[in-house]
């Protein structure tokens, strides 16, 4: 058990809302750009490839930038980041809303993402920090209550914004919600800084940097020859990388943390579950709106179920994590459930059912809710404090990278199948499902994989510190 929280009633809630209201921007801005493609692909002129690189460019970034990021925390201080990433974040997206071109939209994505990144990993370490141990699981389930919040009205409010004004004004909705955040935070007095005096880890920033879009870019590119290329030399960089961080006096990334087996299996269980799950919003979006004949508005009305579940059960769930003593169960019922929405979507037609697929999307609602916040909670809990900005950096790490290996699945079957989407009409939808069935085949093997690593973690937090 840890020492008892040495920080105020105010003090947890200042930094709650701050936390909640700076998280919330980020899946709200990706939810409502996922209605917004079409709209944009029409005025750049750009197809389904391209178009998907608007949200793969911001993950790219995010994931980029999480390590150094989560260490720079760690010197500088999470209040610090969390403020920069507002700032950073807001900036590009002004900017991206007045966009001449397609590529300085891409431009402003991946500084969106890199902001992103920094206000979520600092908010996650931050309200680790202030909650005491037995609450800590229901403050990270009412800031992921916050997270499918931003993606339960995002899909609807994207769908509308983009119907009735333009996918241009998308990107002031989240200046209110910055502000928020920064108006709490600045309240905040206090600054969390757990290695005063540290050093930052330039060469190790860089090593991983370059490794990361090296094998991320080529995953995305897949199945081309140069994409598999690059991918080899990734792997063979990250070899070098985790060489040097285990020489490194001061590294930007400490090994050590994953001698912790709850922590290692759970981030394990997170990439699977994100990367087996991630691109249903892409599809469905995209299955809606051409074989369900829907408008952008419609389209979002529906895949509004999925995180309505979510909202209705993930600070639920998180607060029952702190209390039952099985830390595995809601985790692996969560992953469990997502696997059956994952089998579902693989027997999607071209006749839509609407029914069938609000039944998929409930079920992904509630996998996820039964999953984020437990999951959370376990890896966060399952280091000791020094390691705390790390633990957050991963957690987002491999929920981003999980992402990007979901959408680089997706693009390797679409090229893979139909070379391109740009084609996508009555004449083209059964290879269009083919894509579908081929992808979540493979996000199925992922889901029961990470499936396994949820139920062996360890069911305990005696059993964290016990090596792999």
């Amino acid at each position: 058990m840890e020492p008892p929280a040495k920080y105020t009633s105010i003090d947890t809630k200042t930094v709650l809302i701050a936390c909640c209201a700076g998280i919330f921007i980020m899946p709200l801005m990706s939810t409502m750009m996922n209605l917004a493609l079409v709209p944009i692909g029409v005025e750049f002129e750009v197809g389904s490839r391209s178009l998907a690189m608007v949200n793969t460019t911001f993950l790219l970034a995010s994931v980029m930038v999480m390590v150094p990021l989560a260490r720079l925390s760690d010197i500088s201080g999470r209040k610090k980041v969390f403020i920069a990433g507002l700032i950073v974040t807001v900036a590009s997206a002004l900017i991206a809303a007045f966009s001449p071109s397609f590529e300085i939209l891409l431009v402003m994505r991946f500084v969106m993402g890199a902001g992103s990144a920094a206000i979520s990993i600092s908010s996650v370490a931050m309200l680790t920090e202030v909650f005491p141990f037995e609450r800590r699981g229901w403050a990270i389930g009412i800031q992921s209550t916050f997270i499918y919040l931003g993606i339960a009205i995002g899909p609807a409010l994207g769908g509308f914004i983009c119907d009735l004004l333009g996918w241009r004004y998308l990107f002031f909705f989240m200046v209110p919600f910055a502000a928020i955040a920064l108006v709490f935070i600045s309240r905040f007095k206090r600054e969390i800084i757990s290695d005063a005096g540290g050093s930052m880890d330039y060469r190790g920033s860089l090593m991983y940097g370059v490794t990361i879009i090296l094998t991320m870019y080529g995953v995305i590119n897949l199945p081309n020859l140069w994409a598999a290329a690059l991918i080899l030399v990734g792997l063979a960089m990250l070899f070098v990388f985790i060489r040097e961080m285990k020489r490194a006096n001061s590294p930007v990334l400490d090994l050590s943390v994953f001698r912790h087996k709850v922590f290692s299996r759970a981030c394990i269980s997170a990439y699977m579950n994100y990367g087996s799950s991630y691109s249903v919003a892409f599809f469905m979006a995209l299955y809606l709106q051409s074989i369900g004949a829907l408008t952008a508005s419609q389209a979002g009305l529906i895949l509004l179920i999925q995180p309505v579940i979510q909202v209705a059960f993930t600070a639920k769930s998180g607060s029952y994590s702190d209390r039952i003593a099985d830390k595995r169960m809601l985790p692996t019922l969560g992953m469990a459930i997502t696997c059956v929405a994952v089998f579902m979507v693989i027997f999607l037609g071209t006749e839509v059912n609407f029914y069938y697929i609000a039944a998929i999307l409930i079920l992904f609602g509630t996998g996820y809710a039964f999953f984020s916040a437990p999951n959370t909670n376990a890896v966060m809990s399952s280091v000791p404090p020094k390691n705390r900005g790390e633990a957050s950096g991963m957690i987002a790490l491999v929920r981003q990278v999980g992402m990007m290996t979901s959408m680089g699945v997706a693009m390797c079957c679409i090229v893979t199948i139909m070379g391109t989407m740009d084609n996508l009409n009555p004449s083209t939808y059964e290879q269009f499902i083919d894509v579908i069935r081929a992808a979540f085949t493979v996000c199925l093997a992922m889901c029961v994989v990470g499936t396994i690593f949820s139920w062996f973690r360890g069911k305990s937090a005696a059993e964290a510190t016990d090596p792999i």
